[in-house]
């Protein structure tokens, strides 16, 4: 058997006031073959001193929302394991 999850992961950028640099943020979703949803967000912030280089700052903001991500699902099992064990569990990264 096997099942497919899908990760979609949406980016914008927003041009801040000269001296703040640039804003990257990610938006990822994640939604698993049953139908379930989980969502996470990163940022990533250019200082205005360095060079325009767009991928890093997507590259980043999605590092950190990927990341969010993996700790949002570690939650979701641990609450999915406690409510079958009746005790709090905690699942380590």
């Amino acid at each position: 058997m096997t099942h497919t999850w899908n990760v979609t992961v949406q980016l914008f950028d927003a041009d801040d006031l000269v001296r703040e640099g640039r804003l990257t943020t990610a938006h990822a979703v994640l939604t698993t073959s049953a139908g379930t949803t989980l969502e996470a967000h990163g940022e990533a912030r250019r200082n205005p001193d360095d060079p325009p280089v767009p991928e890093i700052g997507e590259e980043l903001a999605t590092a950190r929302a990927l990341r969010d991500l993996a700790d949002r699902l570690l939650a979701a099992t641990s609450d999915d394991i406690a409510a079958f064990e009746h005790h709090p569990v905690h699942l380590d990264a």
